[in-house]
């Protein structure tokens, strides 16, 4: 073999191309787009073309989230003035033309009793959501991925995911007509000779019966989270943990509660964010049953303010603190779940 045919080594080819790049003759523009690609960068420009086609995709979704979401933010103006839309033919002109009051609503907020209340029901209702309602989700995930045939697995997925369609108004419907007064259970233990019941108009467990409805309405939107992480999870782990001995219960502990660690963690941040709104149709719908002093939580006491009372600058106030507050406990979940060394919302 002849010396020019012996091939040559990496490092003395990246050093013959480096001398042969130097050489040639390039314009500026094919010198700036070479020391980019180098840098592992792209101009504007280039990621806007490469990209075009979903960023289009992508526009009516994010003018949708600006007029709904991000718009309505400039209204809370109003929580600093005396508001009344009635000084201009324009409610958005009668925003300029109200009184400021400064932080008189929020002392106004402060100093109301309902307000402490509602805050408190709140609460006690997030904690039980929070406790009783979140695993449940992860626990029928598990269940349903244990099961081997792929035609059951789906029947039961189906009839679990099904009630998440239904309005609140369905909701509330079904568990009239079986735990309310002249529900299908009361009538029977009547036929029996027992004393009926009225679980929907009790306030002492009302916390508990709101918390069941969102567990069989919800559940269903959990699972397919779920299923879908331990979808990513290979079965050469569940096939080598067996062949080491593990049993269903190790290989769900070291394999796949591991595997949904992540997703769960994002969700509890997520959820935790979200621990102000519990429910505001559901609540507003059983209000007048059980009464304010179990039903109120901030969205309803913010309804009855505002669009009821007309007191649109109060309401307003109370949105905003209930705005403050969630985005205080996002930022915490967040730093906690950096903390158990998971992602969470946003990366450190």
């Amino acid at each position: 073999m002849s010396h020019s045919t012996v091939p040559r080594s990496r490092a003395e080819a990246k050093k013959t191309d480096e001398k042969a790049d130097a050489h040639a003759p390039v314009s500026d523009g094919a010198v700036g787009h070479r020391s980019m690609r180098r840098q592992g960068k792209l101009s504007l420009r280039l990621r806007f073309r490469r990209d075009r086609t979903l960023i289009l995709m992508t526009l009516p979704a994010i003018l949708l989230l600006l007029v709904f979401n991000y718009v309505p933010i400039f209204g809370n103006v109003v929580a600093f003035q005396d508001y009344d839309p009635y000084l201009s033919d324009n409610g958005f002109v009668a925003m300029f033309e109200s009184p400021w009051v400064g932080f008189e609503q929020f002392e106004r907020i402060f100093q109301d009793s309902g307000f402490w209340h509602a805050l408190q029901n709140t609460f006690v209702l997030f904690s039980l959501q929070l406790v009783l309602f979140f695993p449940i989700p992860i626990l029928l995930a598990l269940v349903i991925n244990s099961v081997i045939r792929p035609r059951v697995r789906a029947v039961a997925q189906a009839i679990m995911y099904l009630p998440h369609f239904f309005s609140w108004v369905l909701v509330v419907t079904v568990f009239q007509q079986i735990f309310g007064g002249a529900g299908i259970i009361a009538q029977t233990l009547r036929q029996h000779g027992y004393e009926g019941f009225d679980l929907m108009t009790d306030p002492g467990i009302f916390k508990f019966l709101v918390t069941a409805e969102g567990v069989w309405k919800d559940a269903g939107w959990g699972i397919i989270v779920f299923l879908a992480a331990l979808s990513a999870v290979s079965n050469d782990l569940y096939e080598a943990a067996a062949m080491d001995g593990a049993g269903r219960w190790r290989r769900m502990w070291h394999i796949t509660l591991p595997a949904l660690r992540p997703v769960i963690a994002l969700l509890l941040v997520l959820r935790v964010g979200d621990a102000l709104t519990v429910g505001f149709e559901q609540l507003l719908l059983q209000r007048d049953s059980v009464g304010p002093g179990a039903s109120e939580v901030l969205d309803t006491y913010v309804w009855w303010n505002g669009i009821r009372n007309q007191d649109f600058s109060y309401a307003a106030a109370a949105g905003l603190i209930k705005g403050v507050v969630g985005l205080a406990l996002v930022l915490t979940a967040n730093k906690v779940a950096h903390l158990m060394g998971e992602q969470g919302v946003y990366k450190k």
